[in-house]
């Protein structure tokens, strides 16, 4: 039986751990040649050697995605190795800055903006361009929670991830009409290895963070991982500009 994107080229960025990895062995398990991409290559290696020994197809690919050469390469590369880019994950990502909104540091508003806002925009911009070319494709952003409310302390990444989904709505009115789809995926609260630095730190935020989500639990990178790549799949064929909250409910609030 083939899976939910057979055959079909996707590129993961951010896939060194976390939902970007789980993002990438799931696009595998559906059929996917994958391209794994993140600063941190070993991650990434790991990353496509796990895909391999599931029997997949993948390799890893080092790349900063605020740099606009490097990302223009990377996508060059994975052209290259596989011939096309049918789908693009931009999951690549930095954790907020702390403080509030009058002292933040300026170096890191700029870092989290860099990566976390424009990393995607770059990202797109050549992701767009092949798609483009080739007739077609679907890319999925990854926002947050913090992309549709605010949020205390966190203004940086308010700002950034709120950017990500008014850039994923104006692309896919722009590129409706050249077969390309662009959605985000807003994340909960998920137990990826950067959250569980923030519980090492301070065991007592993790039965917080559960309880601000009214089902009661963290989410998963798989969770996020299922949604992403059914929103590039032909199941989802009719879904675009959609911010879609994959946040056990913390957003009905």
């Amino acid at each position: 039986m083939a899976g939910l994107v057979q055959d079909k080229v996707a590129l993961v960025t951010g896939a060194a751990s976390g939902i970007g990895r789980a993002t990438a062995q799931i696009f595998a398990r559906e059929g996917a040649r994958v391209a794994v991409a993140d600063l941190n290559l070993d991650g990434c290696e790991e990353t496509a050697a796990m895909i391999k020994k599931a029997g997949g197809d993948a390799f890893a690919i080092r790349c900063n995605v605020a740099r606009s050469a490097e990302v223009q390469a990377m996508v060059e590369q994975v052209v290259r190795a596989y011939g096309r880019l049918d789908l693009g994950f931009n999951n690549a990502g930095v954790s907020p800055a702390g403080g509030r909104i009058g002292e933040i540091p300026e170096d890191d508003w700029d870092r989290v903006i860099a990566i976390n806002l424009t990393g995607v925009w770059l990202c797109m911009k050549y992701e767009l361009a092949q798609m483009t070319a080739q007739g077609g494709g679907v890319i999925v952003n990854t926002a947050s929670i913090m992309g549709l409310v605010g949020e205390r302390r966190t203004g940086a990444y308010c700002a950034a991830k709120h950017g990500v989904v008014g850039l994923t709505k104006t692309a896919a009115l722009e590129y409706a009409k050249r077969n390309i789809r662009v959605n985000a995926v807003c994340p909960g609260s998920t137990l990826t290895p950067m959250m569980q630095k923030g519980f090492e730190r301070d065991p007592r935020l993790e039965e917080a963070y559960k309880q601000s989500h009214p089902l009661g639990r963290l989410g998963t990178p798989q969770d996020i991982g299922e949604a992403v790549v059914w929103m590039c799949s032909g199941e989802a064929s009719f879904v675009t500009g959609v911010a879609l909250p994959v946040d056990g409910g913390y957003t009905a609030h």
